[in-house]
């Protein structure tokens, strides 16, 4: 999908997202639960709607990482809904020379949803998965799944076994 392409059809995207993780999560036999609720895609907002603590949301971030001057690298930082993510580890985990959050339209190709919805999931092979321990402590993770108005409740060891995240501290003090 290229950049320029309307919300629109990025919505549809994320349509089939959701249908292809949820093919996924049943055929893992995940322990999940669907949350249906008004289109959300800010953390704190979604949050309350789905009626937990923000700090076991999941939240999703897509940073570009330079690696001198010819090589970028895209992650997907996975972070407690109640943490700012810390871009200079970030940067040191992958030994990048520069670091910041990519652009929506780089957002919502790798994602292969809209902002506000990207899944910690990584279903693009250009997009690596980097999730903070702080995440893994509750027992349940929240997330949009791949849409604005649905949500999904996922047992967090689950998540472990099916994303195969690394783990690594990337969350400010």
């Amino acid at each position: 999908m290229s950049g320029d392409v309307g919300g629109a059809v990025a919505e549809s995207a994320g349509l089939g997202l959701y249908e292809r993780l949820i093919g996924d999560l049943d055929a893992a036999g995940a322990r999940y639960r669907l949350i249906d609720h008004a289109p959300e895609g800010r953390t704190e907002l979604v949050s309350a709607l789905r009626g937990h603590d923000v700090a076991q949301a999941a939240k999703c971030l897509i940073v570009m990482v330079k690696i001198g001057k010819k090589r970028t690298r895209h992650l997907l930082a996975v972070v407690p809904g109640d943490a700012r993510l810390d871009l200079a580890a970030v940067k040191a985990l992958v030994e990048g020379t520069y670091v910041t959050f990519a652009g929506r339209d780089k957002t919502e190709e790798l994602a292969g949803s809209v902002s506000g919805t990207v899944l910690p999931f990584s279903y693009h092979p250009d997009l690596e998965l980097v999730a903070d321990p702080a995440l893994l402590r509750t027992p349940e993770l929240y997330f949009n799944a791949a849409r604005l108005d649905r949500s999904i409740a996922l047992a967090t060891d689950d998540y472990v076994r099916l994303a195969a995240p690394r783990i690594a501290e990337i969350t400010a003090s």
